[in-house]
């Protein structure tokens, strides 16, 4: 009786918790939690980086950034020169926060965040073990004849 207790219980611990690579799932909560973290530092990032634009903007001409790039008084050179440093520096912005956050992740539990994967995959074949293919004679044999 006690086996079958052992065995219902190790069943219902281990129950849906690995993927089929045999890396362990997260819980229903930490991916809840890596959710909100994620959004929230998408939003504090796209906050942050409509600042660091508009500062960095002033800093370099001196003069406030065009809030509409259509109208009419707004320079088309300016107007371009807004968008490609407004989206440049929202994009490093937004890149900069998000992976600090997905560091503190896994400084904090120790694995990647939920949905994210290791880049690098183990080798299929162990390169020591590989036998080298033998050389073909440079002979006759393999040329084709022109007529």
């Amino acid at each position: 009786m006690a086996s079958k207790k052992k065995k219902a219980d190790a069943k219902k611990a281990t129950a849906g918790t690995t993927t089929a690579g045999g890396t362990k799932k997260g819980s229903a909560g930490s991916r809840g939690a890596w959710k909100i973290m994620d959004r929230s530092t998408t939003v504090a990032a796209a906050l942050l980086a409509r600042e660091v634009s508009s500062v960095s903007w002033r800093a370099v001409t001196g003069k406030k950034p065009p809030t509409n790039a259509r109208h009419p008084e707004v320079g088309t050179r300016e107007a371009v020169a807004w968008a490609m440093v407004g989206g440049a520096l929202t994009e490093l912005v937004k890149i900069g926060v998000r992976r600090y956050a997905a560091t503190y992740w896994v400084k904090s539990t120790g694995k990647l965040p939920p949905g994210m994967k290791t880049l690098s995959a183990p080798p299929l074949v162990d390169p020591a073990t590989v036998v080298p293919e033998p050389q073909k004679p440079a002979g006759r044999r393999g040329r084709r004849r022109r007529r």
